[in-house]
Order: C-alpha cells, then structure tokens, then sequence
C-alpha cells in the first residue's frame, strides 16, 4: 500500500446514506472531503461506491475513507475486498477508537439506519483523530492480515 501525504477524506454512500453523507461533510465542513458520490436519492449498489472508494484510499489518494449505507456492513465487506483495506463497521465510539488504535483501520463503514446523524459525527471525528497505537502486537497482527491478504500464510492444516 502507498503511504498517503494527503489530508484529503474520501466519502461515499449509496441511496440509503445520502442524507447522512451530507450531514457529515457540513458537521465536520473543516475537513477536506473528496465526495464519490452519489448525488442524488435514486438506488444504486453500495460495491460500486466502496470499491471505488477502496481503491483510492489504497492508491494512497487519501488516508482515509469513510463509506455509508443502511447498515454499515455491506460497504464493510465489499470495501475490505480491496488489498490494504481494513475497512470497520463502527456503530459506536469504541468500536471506532480500537478499530485505529489496535486494527489501523482506514475506512470508517457506517449504517445510517442504525446510527443517529449527531451520534455519527461524533464516531466520524473519534475515528479519524485516533492513532495506530504502533505497538508489536498490533503491528505484528496487521502485518498477518496482509499476509493473508496477498495469500502469503499457509494453508491451514
């Protein structure tokens, strides 16, 4: 994966997150928000946004993303498809500090049916201010999922 110099935030969604998308990017407008859309309220599918998101995020445009659907969970699957993704699904602030400080997660997934728009932001602001702890046992941790990513760990017996 390429190392990101960009403070640039990458954000997408599908239908079901428009609202929420641009809830955020006005909440959090300090930020350098890079929208991939989509625009408007007709359905669409949220892999072609996380992909595209994804992809980006791994080239190094950005250091990180932020994805949103109904749930959170399909934009987390598909996005964690893509190689140096470690995509979370994050519903409360917890599960967004360890996801950076123990996972070094670059994609935030969040459900705009599960999670209130205020409750959001706050998770959003808590994900993307939280470092990687940098300690062995996570680093040594994410170094065996690129491993497996790049399907380098052996077969299990």
């Amino acid at each position: 994966m390429v190392e990101s110099k960009s403070k640039k935030i990458l954000i997408a969604a599908d239908h079901a997150g428009i609202e929420m998308k641009a809830y955020l990017k006005r909440e959090l407008a300090f930020l350098d928000w890079e929208d991939l859309g989509p625009s408007g309220s007709t359905p669409v599918d949220y892999p072609d946004f996380a992909e595209k998101l994804a992809k980006k995020v791994a080239a190094g445009h950005a250091a990180f993303g932020v994805l949103i659907c109904g749930s959170g969970i399909g934009m987390c699957i598909a996005a964690n498809k893509t190689l140096g993704i470690r995509a979370a699904a994050c519903d409360n602030l917890f599960s967004a500090k360890v996801s950076r400080e123990h996972n070094d997660c670059n994609v935030l997934c969040l459900g705009s049916r599960i999670i209130a728009n205020a409750y959001a932001t706050e998770i959003t602001k808590t994900f993307l201010t939280t470092e990687f702890s940098g300690t062995t046992r996570h680093i040594q941790r994410v170094q065996k999922i690129t491993l497996m990513e790049t399907h380098l760990i052996p077969d299990a017996e």
